[in-house]
């Protein structure tokens, strides 16, 4: 028996819509099966994961903390997979573009520098997280290396770059000997939108990029145009498009979103450039593309839901003493569930029977 995947000849809209359901209804089994294995009441920790952290207003304030940066990376990311582009290292380009805003940061600091600081770093963190991407996307348009590889092996030196700038040029003197810089000054930081809470104006700007890759994607011959590239290469050589050119667009887009989300993060609810700014949003942002179904409200919806995981991993840690790295595990399930589904809807699992040729000579 030999078993192979054959190709639908076409695939149900109402599946596909379900599809990420399904995949987030698995994952709360599989997870219900740890918590069981890990000795803890399967519903009591569901509850705390997924319900608690929606009956409080802080709460649900840091929910949408959390996923403005998922939701920014997200829609960029989403730009490249549409193009049939695969940039993984969105992570190191949220780590570069907050380097890059941060500098500006770090030089004003103690100066009677005015409003026009944080314009200035949010762009030039925009700019960094573009010109980090465009490594990986030069580098395989003129020598087709591997996307993949190149910019998931540029996240570890992006980390690299920052951990040394914070423990050594850019370390605070007064910073108690920690590897961090010295507290953003009023005029470098983002404002929030409560007053006594974390909920910054990033959010509006996530709300924002949302709406502009809605139009794009659907009202533009840009969106056309990274759609037809990505379903159909050829076609869109026929039709005049530069397939080398678009992997420059989108990873440039990417980058930029991606740094814009990294400066925002550390002007905002960080407050200052250190280590472990990032839980590895540029590394869940590939499942929240993905369960979103690379659409730009879906992406909001599902930026949302991972968000709340993370919150919900912190509650079950301090109040059910759940490892916190079992939300990571919780993401790579629901990852490998939102494939395998979408898998499915593509290709319908077959057993073919194999025979033997007789042996020749044989008694």
């Amino acid at each position: 028996m030999q078993l192979v995947l054959e190709k639908r000849a076409e695939r149900s809209a109402y599946i596909a819509v379900a599809s990420p359901l399904i995949a987030i209804a698995l994952t709360l089994i599989t997870m219900s099966i740890l918590f069981a294995i890990l000795g803890k009441n399967p519903v009591m920790a569901l509850y705390v994961y997924f319900v608690e952290p929606l009956t409080d207003l802080f709460t649900l304030q840091e929910i949408v903390v959390k996923a403005t940066p998922l939701v920014m990376i997200a829609i960029g990311l989403s730009l490249c997979y549409i193009a049939n582009v695969w940039n993984i290292g969105a992570e190191g380009q949220f780590l570069f573009g907050a380097v890059c805003g941060s500098w500006l940061a770090v030089v004003t600091n103690g100066t009677d520098a005015g409003p026009w600081v944080l314009p200035a770093m949010l762009v030039m963190g925009a700019i960094g997280g573009a010109a980090y991407a465009m490594i990986p996307a030069l580098c395989k348009v003129r020598f087709g290396a591997s996307e993949i590889l190149v910019s998931l092996m540029l996240v570890y030196v992006a980390d690299l770059i920052m951990d040394y700038l914070v423990r050594g040029p850019w370390r605070d003197p007064q910073g108690m000997n920690f590897p961090t810089t010295a507290a953003f000054d009023p005029v470098a930081t983002v404002p929030t939108l409560v007053e006594g809470s974390r909920l910054h104006a990033g959010a509006i700007v996530a709300l924002i990029v949302v709406m502009l890759a809605a139009v794009m994607l659907g009202r533009t011959i840009k969106g056309f145009e990274i759609r037809v590239v990505g379903a159909a290469p050829r076609a869109a050589r026929f039709a005049g498009f530069n397939s080398k050119q678009l992997v420059l667009f989108t990873f440039a887009v990417s980058g930029a979103l991606a740094g814009l989300a990294g400066i925002i993060e550390v002007a905002g609810p960080v407050g200052l450039l250190q280590p472990g700014i990032s839980p590895g949003y540029g590394f869940t942002a590939i499942i929240v593309a993905f369960l979103g179904r690379l659409n730009p409200v879906g992406i909001l919806v599902a930026g949302l839901f991972l968000a709340l995981t993370f919150i919900g991993g912190e509650g079950a840690q301090i109040s059910m003493k759940i490892p916190l790295d079992l939300t990571k595990v919780f993401q790579g399930i629901l990852l490998f569930y939102v494939l395998a589904c979408d898998s499915l809807i593509l290709y319908r699992i077959r057993f073919i029977r194999t025979f033997r040729a007789p042996v020749q000579g044989a008694a």
